[in-house]
């Protein structure tokens, strides 16, 4: 019944008043992720042989495109980082990852490099231990976040005794899930920063290596002559690139960057007297 005291028009304005403030105050009526902010990579298939020589071990767990990076998004939401890294294949975990703390896969490994200052020789210039890379000046990082079939505290016991002076760049993942052809791995965002304009990226593509080498960051070496768990295509000493697959040009998927990887990546030097001699191939970061 309209009130005696006020007129019919003031009740239907109380009333959409009343309307109003409530979805207002309504979580169902605020944006979810309001702040969220994604940014993409693309890259071609068919590039999954780092400097255009590399091929995979003969057993059968390391399947045709299990290593060629087509898809990265990053998205930005809350206190949370997700990092989503598509690749040619259905990912898979012929080890059984579950039964050793595992993340649901077993073969990949990838590392997620931001330059968050995008100041010329600011930041790390080495890559990771085992990848056997360098950053170019104007692409040093500042963080580093890992994406592997390891659990968290397998990756930290490795960080501490083989990554001291870069520990606290080398970036665990909250969670991680299989998803199909996709790794998704989440992160704290307060440990990376929130994303901004001008951010670099690079993402490389490796193999877990359950029993690395005493200074590999749990990496699979490559060599000159693949085995049932090598790659092939590089060289016996530590002066090739240990990377499968990565960003290169404007990482739009076009086909230019197939050769653009492979120039960056074959852009180093042996010394056949010094297994650890040589020079490492530079690398850049793309930008959004």
């Amino acid at each position: 019944m309209v009130s005696r005291f006020f007129p019919r028009s003031f009740h239907r304005l109380a009333s959409r008043a009343t309307l109003a403030g409530a979805a207002l105050l309504s979580p169902l009526a605020l944006p979810s992720d309001a702040s969220a902010e994604t940014i993409t990579f693309k890259d071609p298939k068919g590039d999954d042989n780092g400097p255009g020589t590399y091929v995979y071990p003969s057993n059968a767990a390391y399947k045709p495109g299990s290593f060629d990076l087509t898809d990265v998004t990053i998205e930005s939401a809350g206190s949370e980082i997700t990092v989503s890294a598509t690749l040619a294949a259905p990912i898979e975990d012929p080890w059984g990852s579950k039964g050793w703390e595992g993340n649901g896969f077993s073969v990949q490994m990838l590392f997620v490099f931001i330059d968050t200052d995008g100041k010329a020789g600011s930041g790390h210039k080495g890559g990771a231990p085992g990848l056997n890379v360098k950053f170019a000046e104007d692409s040093r990082w500042e963080k580093c976040l890992l994406i592997s079939p390891q659990g968290s505290r397998r990756l930290q016991t490795e960080i501490d005794s083989k990554a001291k002076s870069m520990a606290k760049d080398l970036v665990i993942p909250k969670r991680v899930r299989v998803q199909g052809r996709k790794l998704v791995a989440t992160y704290d965002a307060a440990a990376i920063g929130a994303p901004a304009k001008g951010w670099g990226f690079q993402v490389l593509v490796q193999s877990n290596e359950g029993f690395p080498g005493k200074s590999d960051l749990l990496t699979r070496p490559i060599n000159e002559i693949k085995g049932e768990h090598r790659f092939g295509g590089g060289h016996d000493f530590n002066c090739d690139p240990h990377v499968i697959d990565m960003l290169a040009g404007g990482a739009v998927g076009d086909g230019s960057e197939k050769e653009a990887q492979h120039k960056a990546l074959k852009a180093y030097s042996c010394n056949d007297d010094d297994e650890n001699g040589g020079k490492q191939a530079e690398i850049g970061m793309v930008r959004r």
